[in-house]
């Protein structure tokens, strides 16, 4: 049952260590780039995957099928990219959020942290998986992991017809600093970025000004909130960005009501 579901994670030092790091200077950057008002949904500005930069846009209505279920996206060996469609898709424009996993977590992981609420709240989800451990910029830099996601997103435009204003990027643990990180350099193309107990914020120059949504567990002991979130979220705040915060007592966990209320934001017309 999704009422139960609980994620937990093993300590990641990158993480912490970036936290502490990276995170002023990312917010400024983030902050200096957004006050531009780049925002358009059109071609996307300068920059490319090592900035953490997406091309795919959706285009205009496809006349293709978008039949509903679990699919794989992407080469057929490998680690893979899935994408699941809701129930009674065909004959609309769908939400669609991009769910990231967690270190040492794959694209089920991604996916696991959704799908209980997809058919029910009528959304698509896109599970990518990392190329290597956890996400390319954990490792030292936007890549490979962008590119990937890319590809995957071109792939379902083409395929299926998603609503502009409903794309949301969401994770947990590592996937949720990626999504802060992708979000907020992808502003334009992601409405909205959803963060459960993230870690950091890569620098990168920002665009388009997505509403964020951050938990997380008081009693952390993987990404203590203290050295993260409640450094994250003045920063975003100063920033200009439209955040909202929720602490729960709890460690390195997600709760499905926090889930629930993040999503339905982001999907809801």
């Amino acid at each position: 049952m999704f009422g139960a579901h609980r994620l937990v994670e093993e300590p990641d030092v990158r993480t912490i260590a970036l936290a502490a790091s990276g995170l002023l200077a990312a917010v400024l950057v983030a902050g200096c780039s957004a006050a531009r008002g780049d925002g358009e949904r059109g071609v996307p500005a300068a920059g490319g995957h090592a900035q953490g930069r997406l091309t795919a846009r959706p285009g205009v209505e496809t006349t293709r099928s978008c039949p509903p279920g679990i699919t794989r996206i992407g080469p057929r060996t490998g680690r893979p990219t899935l994408f699941d469609v809701p129930r009674g898709a065909a004959s609309r424009r769908l939400p669609l959020v991009v769910s990231l996993h967690g270190a040492g977590g794959g694209a089920e992981n991604g996916l696991g942290l959704l799908r209980p609420l997809a058919d029910d709240l009528g959304f698509a989800v896109l599970a990518p998986a990392s190329t290597g451990p956890t996400w390319d910029v954990v490792l030292g830099g936007f890549g490979a992991d962008v590119a990937r996601i890319d590809r995957a997103l071109r792939r379902v435009f083409r395929r299926c017809s998603v609503d502009p204003d409903r794309i949301a990027v969401a994770g947990f643990s590592d996937g949720a600093s990626y999504a802060l990180s992708l979000g907020l350099a992808n502003g334009d193309l992601f409405r909205h970025v959803i963060a459960f107990s993230p870690g950091f914020i890569a620098p990168a120059p920002a665009h388009g000004m997505p509403t964020v949504f951050i938990s997380h567990g008081t009693r952390d002991p993987v990404l203590p909130i203290e050295q993260t979130s409640r450094r994250i979220v003045p920063d975003l705040r100063r920033a200009g960005y439209d955040v909202r915060y929720r602490e729960f007592d709890a460690g390195h966990a997600v709760l499905p009501a926090l889930v629930r209320a993040a999503i339905t934001r982001a999907v809801a017309r």
